[in-house]
């Protein structure tokens, strides 16, 4: 495998790095041996094969990170991979906080770079689950039972966007912090946006 030119951009980057500089340069001599192209995106050096993006440096305050755009085609025996949130399933992240060890899983970076760009290669793709709707609170219940107008606009919402209200209602604990939050984006509802929106 031939080594890669780097990016003026990512030199850039490297240049400026304060917390991680060691780790980001240990990771980006890595990818740089690989086929992969260097470029910068989202302000991160980013590593792409027929303009699809395969894997990321991140840097963030307590670790740094190599971040699988599939992750969720790589086996991971070990569970050196984790996902950068609680409803993340598809893309994974291997964080590191010291220099050695990346030294240390170099195998296992080596090994999950190839992963990406078979899955790549090959097409995998995620498949589609379905998800289950969170449950409605007792509250949301009562309040659509008596506005109809807003029953008909959160019906009419996407299941996404549906589920998202949904995981935010309930995700409080007490019951006047979710009567609060349901009175707070009534109306976004009512406008048919979406609690991000």
């Amino acid at each position: 495998m031939s080594k890669l030119k780097t990016n003026p951009k990512v030199d850039a980057f490297v240049k400026k790095e304060k917390k991680w500089p060691t780790e980001v340069a240990a990771l980006r001599k890595i990818l740089l041996a690989s086929p992969l192209e260097e470029d910068l995106k989202w302000g991160f050096p980013c590593y792409t094969m027929n303009d699809t993006n395969l894997v990321m440096i991140q840097s963030f305050k307590g670790f740094c990170a190599l971040m699988f755009f599939k992750g969720f085609a790589l086996k991971d025996p070990k569970g050196l991979l984790k996902a950068p949130g609680e409803n993340s399933n598809v893309v994974s992240r291997f964080e590191f906080t010291k220099a050695a060890e990346i030294t240390k899983a170099k195998a296992a970076i080596n090994n999950f770079i190839k992963q990406s760009i078979k899955a790549e290669d090959t097409g995998v793709k995620l498949e589609k689950k379905t998800t289950k709707q969170p449950t409605m609170p007792a509250e949301f219940k009562t309040v659509l039972a008596k506005n109809k107008k807003l029953k008909t606009a959160f019906d009419g919402l996407t299941p996404g966007r549906q589920r998202l209200y949904l995981m935010h209602f309930s995700a409080a604990k007490q019951a006047a912090t979710r009567v609060s939050r349901i009175e707070k984006c009534t109306p976004k509802i009512l406008k048919g946006l979406g609690l991000n929106d």
